[in-house]
This record gives C-alpha cells, sequence and structure tokens, in this order.
C-alpha cells in the first residue's frame, strides 16, 4: 500500500550575515539538510526586514553587528511586525548586553558562530517548531556578570510570579536550569505531557513568548540565581 503521508514541507530560512564568506559557510552546512531550505539572504538589518515581510520565512538567522541596523533591532521590527517569523540570532560576541537586547527583542534563541554544524541544525528546527534555544555558555556568561544585581527572593517575592501555583514554580526553576521537558518529566516523576501543559499556563499567565523569556524572566525576578 502506497504511503499516504503528508510530505512535510521544509523549514524556510533567511540568512542574515553582513560578512558574505560566513553566509557562504552557513548556507553550504545547511544545504545539506533536506528539510532545510535556504530562500534568501541579506546583508544588513534592514534588508532583513524587508526580506521577512515579503518572502515570511519559518526562522531567520540574524547576525547582531551589522550596518545600517543591528540584528536586535532588526529582531524587534520583525516581532513588532507581527510576522510569523522566528529569529534565532547568531554572533562572535559573547556580549550579555547584546544577549538581553535580543531575547527582549523576542529572539527565540541566541548562538555562538563557532557552534557545531549539528547544534546549528538541530536550534533552526528546534526554533521553527515553536520552542527556543540558548547556548549554555552565553546563558552562563550572562548571568555571571550580573548575579549581584538581582534580586534576592527571600528579601522581596517577586510578584510577577504571584498568579503561578505551586508545581508551575517548580516547573519554571528548572526550565530556567536548561532542562528540557522530558528530564523535568523525570525529575518531578510526572509525564511530558504533564509538564507541557505546566510550561503553556506559565507563558501563558506571565505574558511570555517563549522559554527564553521565561529563562530571564526567572533569573531577573531572583526565582533562579547563578550557582543554585
Amino acid at each position: 500500500m502506497a504511503d499516504r503521508t503528508a510530505p512535510t514541507r521544509p523549514v524556510r530560512i533567511l540568512l542574515v550575515d553582513d560578512q558574505p564568506l560566513l553566509r557562504t559557510g552557513f548556507r553550504m552546512v545547511l544545504g545539506a539538510e533536506p528539510d532545510l531550505d535556504i530562500v534568501a539572504e541579506a546583508g544588513d538589518g534592514v534588508e532583513a526586514v524587508e526580506l521577512s515581510r515579503r518572502l515570511l520565512p519559518d526562522v531567520v538567522l540574524m547576525d547582531i553587528r551589522m550596518p545600517r541596523m543591528d540584528g536586535v533591532s532588526a529582531t524587534r521590527a520583525i516581532v513588532d511586525a507581527r510576522l510569523p517569523v522566528r529569529v534565532l540570532i547568531l554572533t562572535t560576541f559573547d556580549l550579555d548586553e547584546y544577549v538581553v537586547g535580543a531575547l527582549r527583542a523576542g529572539a527565540s534563541g541566541f548562538l555562538a558562530k563557532d557552534v557545531p554544524a549539528e547544534d546549528l541544525v538541530t536550534a533552526i528546527r528546534t526554533v521553527a517548531g515553536g520552542d527556543a534555544v540558548v547556548a549554555p555558555r552565553i546563558l552562563r556568561r550572562l548571568l555571571d556578570r550580573f548575579a549581584d544585581a538581582l534580586p534576592d527572593p527571600a528579601t522581596s517575592p517577586p510578584k510577577a510570579l504571584s498568579t503561578l501555583t505551586d508545581r508551575e514554580r517548580e516547573v519554571l526553576v528548572q526550565v530556567a536550569r536548561g532542562l528540557s521537558n522530558a528530564e523535568i518529566a523525570r525529575a518531578l516523576s510526572v509525564s511530558e505531557t504533564t509538564i507541557k501543559t505546566h510550561v503553556g499556563h506559565v507563558l501563558t499567565k506571565l505574558g511570555l513568548r517563549d522559554r527564553v523569556q521565561a529563562v530571564v524572566l526567572a533569573y531577573e525576578t531572583g526565582l533562579v540565581r547563578p550557582g543554585a
């Protein structure tokens, strides 16, 4: 009997980097994957926004430092336009201010450009699927740098988290520590479906776009602290 399963549509990608050689390298890596389709390239943020509006790619692979408009501003423009497009930031700079700016602008992930090819491919698929990714190395640098500025929940209870149940707060803590739904499910001895439901409730109650913003909020409110 013939397989009647409809073929999965490839993930459509817009490459954005002001260095043509880097775009060529990314194109070679991603072009080898049958489920990834590079639909266009851009050399600056202005062009990235224009192409995003016109082509509506699934994922924009975005550089940070570019002429005319940087990656953070371009990301904000794409998100503010409510395009059905998700942004994955790639940079050679592990600069914390750019991490915060990109995530607050609405980026769905942040990776260093020296990420292994297989991790980049996985990250693109993850972001296209509606989830988010942040390189552990970058998150660790961010948290280490701002550790002293984070509030202490023992002296200042985070009001933003008051709508969460105890279980939802527990799940948020695990998300902030970088655990996947499956890992959280094992740690709390519940099903992965249950954890997925809890994560959804957390994002809805706190008005967050995805897990990345949940991680940032957990640390900003002091719910989780570096090294804890």
